[in-house]
């Protein structure tokens, strides 16, 4: 017996030995030669600058590497995850704590593989699984603008993740498991306008990240891309973009999609929450033919939609206690039969929105209030104040259950405990 317990302790230690350098080989085969990583940055050209900082825009970087009310692009933010608090680096060229010492192709690494300069593994809060689709042009503009910038010496704050995943380990095994570096490969079949849409939705926009959900280690599943997901940590729901009882824009024309990721508002739709914040920091500033390409890439997302459960109309002591709340309430700008006002306040008879599966964005905006982002297109947007005060719980669920039910809505009752839930969520 005892030298059968060695020769499986000698077997398991193997096998541990072989996984362990499995993991370092795999996570080691984008070492840079001595020469790129030493290479000095050449003077960029106004023009390549300019293409940066469009680029930028396009990935939205400022939002993540901003403190509200700091320095543009220096850091120091915290991006929460259901792990842990992660804080975004500074980008400006300061050689202590920013970008000052890095040559263009160790910033490469770090949008391809995932890897710092020292060499450390990233955290996939910072999108390199999107990110590793971006040619190396474009991440050498983008590393050309940021050179650009004045330096600023501010050191981020040190990661707070609980163990193990404050451990290289543990990422040098999420890697092993959920990514691979990529290439954006285009299709033939497909149009140039269809494939720069691709390219920018799958890669710099990284719309996978919000709208495509995760496993219970944090990676998107590659099985349900754009099938919509809750926010890690944000408690947002990110709609499904292939499925139109959420959020598909293949019947849209395509100008209603422009519309929508220029402004914020098209005759279709308007958008709120994190949403919000793309449009106004990022896509406002797109091309119109980047726009276009977008929209004609997600207007040809193939149709998901499965056969939905039958639904049981709320009982009529909940539609009419909904009922009398919202006439107080809501028909003022929203209308008698739910009808809104062009221009002003949403429709909520027919509106994807309102009748999503997932409540969670319908209680957000009746607890916190509901604003569009000011956008040149609508840059006097209106807004719907919150009522987390003027509301109890169950008048809440109320009248959200008589709006998923009426004027030919159709869609499951909002419980009390939705309201609580989606409340404490968010410390109101």
């Amino acid at each position: 017996m005892g030298r059968a317990w060695l020769v499986w302790g000698a077997g398991a230690t193997l096998l541990i030995l072989l996984a362990a350098t499995a993991l370092v080989a795999l996570n080691r085969l984008d070492e840079l030669p001595l020469p790129e990583r030493e290479a000095a940055a050449a003077p960029a050209s106004p023009g390549l600058i300019a293409q940066g900082e469009y680029l930028v825009r396009v990935g939205n970087c400022m939002s993540c590497h901003t403190q509200p009310g700091g320095p543009a692009f220096a850091g120091g933010r915290a991006i929460a995850t259901p792990f842990g608090s992660v804080y975004a680096p500074n980008l400006t060229p300061d050689d202590a704590t920013g970008l000052g010492r890095w040559s263009a192709a160790e910033f490469w690494r770090a949008m391809h593989n995932g890897r710092s300069r020292d060499g450390r593994l990233l955290y996939p809060a910072f999108p390199y699984p999107s990110y590793t689709y971006i040619t190396r042009a474009d991440s050498d503009a983008i590393y050309a603008f940021l050179r650009s910038l004045s330096p600023v010496p501010l050191q981020s704050p040190p990661h707070v993740l609980r163990f193990p995943f404050n451990t290289q380990w543990a990422l040098a095994g999420w890697r092993a498991l959920f990514f691979r570096p990529g290439t954006f490969v285009q299709q033939s079949t497909q149009s140039a306008e269809w494939n720069r849409g691709a390219y920018l939705v799958q890669g710099l926009g990284h719309c996978a990240a919000c709208h495509t959900p995760r496993n219970a280690l944090g990676a998107l599943r590659t099985d349900a891309q754009f099938h919509g997901g809750l926010i890690p940590a944000q408690n947002w729901y990110a709609p499904a973009l292939n499925s139109g009882r959420e959020a598909a824009v293949t019947a849209w024309p395509v100008e209603d999609v422009v519309a929508l990721l220029k402004t914020g508002v098209s005759l279709q739709a308007g958008v709120s929450g994190p949403m919000a914040e793309v449009v106004f920091r990022s896509l406002q500033y797109l091309s119109d033919a980047d726009l276009r390409a977008m929209a004609v890439y997600l207007r040809s997302l193939p149709p998901q939609d499965r056969p939905e459960p039958p639904v049981a109309k709320p009982a009529a002591d909940l539609m009419e206690r909904g009922q009398d709340i919202y006439r107080q309430q809501c028909a003022e700008c929203h209308g008698e039969q739910g009808e809104g006002r062009r221009g002003a306040f949403p429709a909520l008879a027919g509106n994807r929105a309102v009748t999503l599966a997932d409540t969670t964005n319908l209680v957000r905006v009746l607890l916190q209030g509901g604003y569009q982002p000011a956008t040149a297109g609508n840059p006097r947007p209106h807004g719907m104040p919150p009522f987390a005060q003027s509301l109890r719980d169950e008048e809440m669920a109320a009248v959200l259950s008589y709006i998923r039910n009426a004027w030919g809505n159709v869609a499951p009752r909002v419980d009390t405990i939705d309201v609580y839930r989606a409340r404490e969520r968010r410390g109101s």
